[in-house]
């Protein structure tokens, strides 16, 4: 079939068409990305002025915290501002644009979750060699692995939408451009695309969701033995964490580990790991580690009144 593409521009029907909600959105979701800046930007400050930087786990934490501000940025802003407008439209260009840059930064996320991970593990489970295996030049290679990684996700997504011919109609059920509201609107039969999908974002999910809880469990396993006070160190740790994985995968894998299909239900589910996830990451990873709170003093205490 010839990729005919005549749409220029999609709507975007946004979260709701009522306009108090609409405004009562616009409040909550401004707050929210506010106080995602804030509180990512304090924890980026926070490591690159301490000695924080030097420990892996910190090093893994500044990535994160600078991701969650990226992540969230390709769709919050434009997401507040539309709550303000009658008619929300996005070129097909953008369109396109946000999609890549969502998976991208998205893919970023769960790589480095999954990293952290794979760094709590060797810190518990073998930490006489946690120095030799976790050392600089091992962490900034799994960085830029996250970074590899998730660029051939986003871009096998886009891949996968971009071929696709659009003629009508071009009103997309989402508050986003995202890849399964635009199947929807495809002028041709999607199933082998949305097969594609689940395999390429679902799957990936799916094997990085269960590697993360393996590695926690033999985390779990292995601080049984240990004394209290130890075991109640590297709980608080992989405590802060798990939630973490659990806010942020659960809702993804509700949405792309189905068949290609949307549901009204979606938007609310991706408004956790969009705004709601990068939001609580700073709270989860800060009320629950003296090492964060006490750097962070430090930097507050170099700021001149």
């Amino acid at each position: 079939m010839e990729n005919i593409n005549n749409v220029t521009e999609f709507i975007l029907l946004g979260l709701s068409q009522n306009k108090k909600i609409k405004n009562v959105c616009f409040l909550l979701f401004l707050t929210c990305y506010i106080t995602i800046w804030i509180g990512n930007l304090l924890i980026i400050i926070s490591i690159m002025c301490s000695q924080l930087i030097d420990q892996p786990m910190y090093f893994f934490l500044n990535y994160l915290a600078l991701s969650d501000l990226c992540y969230t940025s390709t769709v919050t802003p434009k997401l507040v501002t539309d709550l303000l407008e009658e008619r929300n439209t996005i070129s097909y260009t953008s369109c396109m644009t946000q999609l890549f840059a969502m998976h991208f930064f998205g893919g970023i996320e769960v790589f480095i979750l999954t990293v952290m991970a794979y760094d709590r593990y060797v810190a518990i489970c073998k930490p006489l060699h946690y120095a030799f295996i976790m050392n600089r030049r091992k962490c900034e290679a799994l960085v830029f692995a996250c970074c590899t990684g998730a660029f051939l996700h986003s871009f096998v997504q886009c891949l996968l939408t971009i071929t696709l011919p659009f003629c009508g109609p071009n009103e997309l059920d989402h508050y986003f451009c995202d890849v399964y509201p635009l199947l929807k609107v495809a002028c041709t039969d999607t199933y082998t695309v949305g097969i594609l999908v689940v395999a390429n974002s679902g799957m990936m999910g799916l094997v990085t969701f269960v590697v993360l809880m393996l590695s926690y469990l033999l985390i779990l396993y292995t601080i049984r033995a240990y004394p209290a006070e130890s075991r109640s160190k590297a709980l608080s740790t992989c405590s802060s964490h798990i939630t973490v994985v659990v806010l942020f995968f659960v809702p993804v894998l509700f949405i792309y580990l189905r068949p290609a299909t949307t549901f009204p239900e979606d938007k609310v589910f991706a408004l956790f790991y969009t705004i709601i996830a990068p939001m609580f990451n700073p709270l989860i990873y800060t009320l629950r580690n003296l090492e964060m709170k006490n750097a962070m003093k430090k930097v507050g205490a170099r700021i001149p009144l």
